[in-house]
């Protein structure tokens, strides 16, 4: 009798574990999506191949404690991401809040802030956050990116530029004056501006943006595991090694219940 009652404990552990792993990854696979062109989140060395970052660790955790495999894939904007979750071609994204982006899919609790500041000219007279909201300046940010949204919401008497998201044009674009300010993430903007001679970042920030993981709306099972995952991250420090390894810069583990976003 008492081998029977270890078997059917045994099973009953087996399919709930199986039962969670179908919420998170029901095709025996987590397929995770993330913004490919946000190095806060993740970056691949272009040599090794190697990701790294924060939303890889935390994707890959989340496949080990599911016992599946990882498919860790790059999409291109915020809105692809979304779609790709909504769309049932990915079980989780890596995407920032922003309150645009609701509806369609639920978003986590804040697991990361992402400092958003602006790249000028050396000689701009833009010297502070208080200057970019002027008349006659354009202020540029990327098709979709966090701060872009905000800046349409905020800036009352510049006028915002969206760009693509192309390095050597964003670039050029500041160096032929064409606009005024660019807006970023600090790790994006360091990079162009060691890119872009004659440049400097703003030593304070518009704002953070707060970076959440997405899951169908039809999976709140899925989404309490995700928050459930965060919460152990960020107490354990694991979130704090996660980013640290990550290497970016202006990223920060977002306190619990951190309400954090465009000011507008």
């Amino acid at each position: 009798m008492r081998t029977f009652r270890l078997v059917m404990i045994a099973a009953g552990v087996a399919c709930a574990s199986s039962a969670m792993a179908g919420d998170i990854a029901p095709g025996g696979t987590l397929r995770a999506a993330y913004l490919g062109t946000n190095p806060a989140q993740a970056m691949r060395d272009p040599a090794t191949g190697e990701v790294r970052g924060p939303a890889y660790d935390l994707a890959r955790e989340l496949a080990r404690r599911n016992n599946v495999p990882l498919e860790f894939k790059p999409i291109a904007g915020p809105p692809a991401v979304i779609e790709a979750v909504k769309n049932a071609e990915a079980d989780i994204g890596f995407v920032a809040y922003e309150a645009t982006r609701l509806g369609t899919v639920d978003f986590s609790q804040t697991y990361m802030l992402v400092r958003q500041s602006f790249l000028v000219l050396d000689g701009s007279p833009i010297r502070a956050i208080a200057d970019v909201d002027r008349a006659g300046q354009k202020i540029a940010g990327t098709v979709n990116d966090s701060i872009t949204l905000c800046m349409k919401r905020i800036l009352k008497q510049a006028t915002v530029v969206e760009l693509a998201n192309d390095p050597a044009e964003l670039g050029k674009a500041l160096t032929a004056r064409t606009i005024d300010a660019l807006g970023g993430n600090r790790q994006r903007l360091t990079t162009l501006s060691t890119a872009t001679p004659g440049t400097r970042l703003l030593p304070d920030d518009l704002f953070n943006v707060p970076q959440n993981i997405v899951v169908p709306k039809d999976r709140p099972a899925a989404l309490a595991a995700v928050n459930a995952l965060i919460d152990e991250v960020r107490a354990s420090g694991v979130l704090q090694s996660a980013i640290a390894r990550g290497g970016a810069i202006g990223v920060a583990v977002a306190p619990a219940g951190v309400k954090a976003g465009c000011p507008g």
